[in-house]
């Protein structure tokens, strides 16, 4: 499988997309085009954070154990370039966080009323534009606020409802998107009347969590896959007003590339999703952050007969 960490090309092209620069701004540099007996790859993205890159990599390598060839992009951007890259070609299928993309994609504020009306609303709009959702995980990693014990102890907050009392102003830590997100900054104001102290934090290397505990932030944006949260030394803040959606993985794939590859594909990425829950995926997310997500991948797959 041909891997391209952190693709400068796509990168820079998708970015230029998601900012209404136009395709004129990616420039040249064409891929070759496969030979005419040969598939064309299946170009899978990744979004710039270790759980999309593991992902990544079970969906690929379990597509290339069943002899489709496969392009990984790894770490294209946030969720708006990621997403820009699909719509533009750069990319054939990433795999998708469902309120997500209703909520920043197509900045949908009032949730359905299930997970499964979230999919499915999901799924409709996203085969207007010729792409469509695969099945769903049973995994969900929702965005959330977390605080350490003893600050939720002092100031007797379990809740994010109960941030809008404390004092000094909490600071929250959170990756800059944060501050221009419905799931985010925009949310928290319009849901609960909040309106925090934001300090960018990387949060896809779990910077966060240092600062939570060195105290140079009060909260964190954290998912609940983040295996951080395995202990019991950090506490999630319930959401009452519902501005983190349920957010279920499947695969955002281009319907032609369906049709090229048949059957097969469809019902390779399904097999793996089908093994995909929340435990599990904090499970691998530990092992990934001693492990590359290529290895934790392959014995993952390898437990499970996909490769």
């Amino acid at each position: 499988m041909q891997r391209h960490p952190g693709l400068v090309r796509t990168l820079a092209c998708a970015m230029a997309l998601a900012l209404s620069l136009g395709p004129a701004a990616c420039g040249g540099g064409d891929e070759p085009a496969p030979k005419p007996d040969e598939p064309a790859p299946v170009k899978i993205g990744t979004k710039d954070f270790s759980e999309s890159i593991t992902l990544g990599e079970l969906y690929g390598q379990a597509l290339e154990a069943k002899g489709v060839p496969v392009e990984l992009q790894e770490s294209v951007g946030p969720t708006e370039v990621t997403n820009a890259a699909l719509r533009e070609g750069l990319l054939d299928m990433y795999p998708e966080y469902i309120g997500t993309l209703l909520a920043e994609v197509d900045r949908i504020a009032a949730r359905p009323a299930s997970s499964r009306d979230a999919y499915l609303l999901a799924k409709r709009l996203e085969e207007r534009r010729d792409f469509t959702l695969l099945e769903p995980a049973r995994l969900s990693n929702e965005g959330a606020l977390a605080v350490t014990r003893a600050y939720g102890r002092r100031k007797d907050v379990s809740s994010i409802a109960d941030l809008k009392g404390v004092k000094p102003t909490p600071r929250l830590g959170a990756a800059p998107e944060f501050s221009g997100r419905f799931e985010g900054v925009e949310g928290l104001r319009k849901r609960y009347g909040l309106t925090l102290k934001v300090k960018d934090v990387n949060t896809n290397k779990g910077l966060q969590y240092p600062e939570l505990d060195d105290g140079k932030i009060d909260v964190a944006s954290v998912y609940t896959t983040d295996r951080q949260l395995a202990g019991d030394r950090y506490t999630l803040l319930s959401d009452p007003e519902g501005v983190f959606a349920k957010q279920h993985v499947a695969p955002l794939i281009s319907k032609k590339v369906l049709e090229a590859h048949g059957p097969k594909l469809a019902a390779t990425l399904n097999a793996v999703t089908a093994l995909l829950t929340t435990p599990i995926m904090r499970e691998l997310n530990a092992k990934a952050a001693k492990r590359t997500s290529r290895q934790v991948a392959d014995e993952f797959l390898r437990l499970h007969n996909l490769k």
